[in-house]
């Protein structure tokens, strides 16, 4: 359904996103290891879920892959946090690529579209609200006491997001 189409353009952004950092080379391998958290998250999830479903009579399974997937499993919650954490640490770092010489307007705008997409979308939106009122805890004392003058553009900025 929805929720399948969701997964499948963010894989493939994500895949895009990953090749465009492995070949720029400057902010690449934070960048490239960051892209790369939430493909092997929802990776673990899904291969974890496949061989427990066919193979969980096996006893190679069960000898040397049960504990982990069943860790994967129980910590489902943490790994989407991860992702969420991921996701949109990515986000900053498209944007302070915008000011090198390997600038992608498009990709970040395209991205940053996606990032208020998953902010809304039921499948994701805990995580990523989560993960978004950290932030705001962390910068908006920051912003009030050191750079009051922000406060108008970030309200602007959240305004727009909360659309």
């Amino acid at each position: 359904g929805l929720s399948s189409f969701f997964y499948g353009y963010y894989m493939l952004f994500s895949i895009l996103t990953v090749l465009t950092i492995w070949e720029a080379k400057s902010v690449e391998y934070a960048g490239l290891a960051i892209a790369l958290i939430p493909i092997l998250c929802w990776s673990f999830e899904h291969v974890a879920k496949f061989l427990r479903r066919n193979f969980s009579r096996s006893t190679l399974y069960r000898k040397y892959l049960e504990e982990p997937c069943v860790w994967v499993e129980s910590n489902n919650t943490t790994l989407n946090i991860l992702t969420s954490h991921a996701e949109i640490g990515l986000g900053f770092l498209l944007v302070l690529s915008l000011f090198s010489w390997q600038r992608n307007i498009i990709q970040t705008f395209m991205y940053w579209q996606l990032l208020k997409l998953m902010y809304h979308v039921p499948v994701t939106a805990a995580y990523h609200q989560s993960v978004w009122a950290k932030i705001g805890r962390t910068i908006n004392p920051l912003v009030h006491r050191h750079a009051p003058f922000l406060k108008t553009p970030l309200s602007a900025v959240q305004r727009w997001w909360l659309r």
